[in-house]
């Protein structure tokens, strides 16, 4: 039946115009923003976790950067304890050398004592230049925190998040301190390894012993700064492993937020063309649609 008041044919030619159009505009949105869920009305589910798992990573970046931070701090002081315990040249290995020469009947400890003193005012000073970021754990003061917790990790389950880190006790590392309590500058016997001094001693039996307590006095200091030594070089080790696992763990991160709200741009280019297509049909089927009521004047001519 043919009306003048309802043309079902070009209802029908715009509802499926509209469809076409509704389709087009959102492939186009996926293809402008490479996303085909962009916003929480396009898919709310899948739009709530990659929001959490976009702020998991930015937490996992900010960890990123917090070891990079410790690992330049911890680099420095394992540096500065590397060149204290010394070799042949300096440091404590050289100055244990010089005492066992001090031994020596009938030498000039006077001389010895020269360098004695020289090595001593070498290692305080690497000690005091083994700062990064205004942190120095050698030469330690009243402002040094007992205890440095180096941020080493991030994690959520559920709405807990929790944040790793790894607990550095400064006292293990403290070289000097403002109460004389370090590794060097601890008095014991009458002298420490920082004050030590051989200039007056002689050849007599008393000296001797004096000797050989300085000797077992530089001896333990070097097995107590090498043991910090060789704790903090794990300490570095993890850190670059803790580096390289965020690292790691950003990247399948970013992975799996794609898998979700990505658009596959192969399959948006060809459906865009496909609507493309279907929409100038559209066009053309409405006008068709419009144009066969004009047939009914040709009735009344």
């Amino acid at each position: 039946m043919s009306s003048l008041l309802t043309n079902s044919t070009a209802m029908t030619a715009l509802q499926t115009l509209r469809s076409v159009s509704s389709q087009l505009s959102t492939t186009q949105g996926r293809i402008s923003t490479g996303q085909r869920v962009a916003t929480a009305s396009d898919n709310a589910a899948y739009w709530s976790i990659a929001t959490s798992m976009r702020a998991d990573n930015a937490a996992l970046s900010a960890v990123s950067d917090s070891l990079g931070l410790s690992a330049a701090t911890v680099d420095t002081e394992y540096t500065a304890l590397t060149s204290v315990v010394g070799d042949s040249t300096g440091g404590l290995v050289k100055l244990q050398s010089l005492l066992v020469e001090a031994k020596t009947a009938g030498i000039d400890r006077t001389k010895i004592q020269a360098d004695i003193t020289q090595i001593q005012q070498q290692m305080k000073g690497t000690a005091s230049a083994a700062t990064f970021n205004g942190v120095n754990w050698l030469s330690a003061t009243t402002a040094t925190p007992a205890t440095v917790n180096l941020v080493s990790s991030f994690s959520r389950v559920g709405g807990t998040p929790t944040t790793g880190t790894i607990a550095l006790t400064t006292s293990n590392y403290s070289l000097y301190t403002s109460t004389s309590t370090g590794i060097l500058d601890t008095v014991s016997g009458g002298a420490s390894v920082n004050t030590l001094t051989i200039a007056t001693l002689t050849d007599s039996v008393a000296d001797q012993t004096t000797l050989d307590g300085y000797i077992s006095k530089v001896t333990a200091a070097i097995n107590s700064v090498a043991s910090a030594a060789a704790n903090l070089g794990a300490v570095k080790n993890r850190i670059q492993t803790n580096t390289d696992f965020v690292q790691s763990l950003m990247d399948s991160v970013d992975r799996g937020i794609g898998q979700l709200v990505d658009a596959d741009m192969n399959r948006e280019s060809t459906r865009l063309a496909a609507l493309q297509v279907q929409q100038q049909l559209g066009v053309q089927a409405l006008s068709i649609a419009n144009n066969s009521s004009q047939s009914i004047l040709s009735l009344f001519r």
